[in-house]
């Protein structure tokens, strides 16, 4: 019933930046929280950024101050990277909580690699 779709992952050198877009779709009466995730490889799932309904924003330390979450629209969340570090190499997941059912949406997941 909802459909998250990731963009704009791919290959970067150490210092480079990328701007990963989500855009949800489907039955979606509201959206409580909006952020992503990130797995590097052979690591668990772990918190990036997110960013409520009121606009409150949460980090994880590793990449406070280099990323920057928004959301521009009622259905959206982007995530600027700026200074990536090879640590951040990891596929990125768009994350949704859903208002009233508290329901929570994982997108597919996009790939990003920092390499020289």
């Amino acid at each position: 019933q909802v459909r998250l779709v990731e963009s704009g992952g791919g290959l970067v050198q150490p210092g480079g930046s990328l701007r990963l877009s989500c855009a949800a779709s489907g039955t979606i009466s509201n959206i409580y929280t909006m952020g992503w995730y990130r797995q590097p490889p052979g690591k668990q799932r772990e918190l990036v950024a997110t960013v409520s309904s009121g606009g409150r924003t949460t980090y994880a330390d590793s990449v406070k101050g280099r990323f920057t979450i928004s959301s521009d629209t009622w259905n959206t969340v982007d995530l600027q990277m700026n200074s990536l570090k090879s640590e951040d190499t990891a596929t990125y997941l768009c994350y949704v909580k859903l208002g009233v059912s508290m329901a929570d949406y994982w997108g597919q997941g996009t790939p990003v690699t920092v390499s020289s």
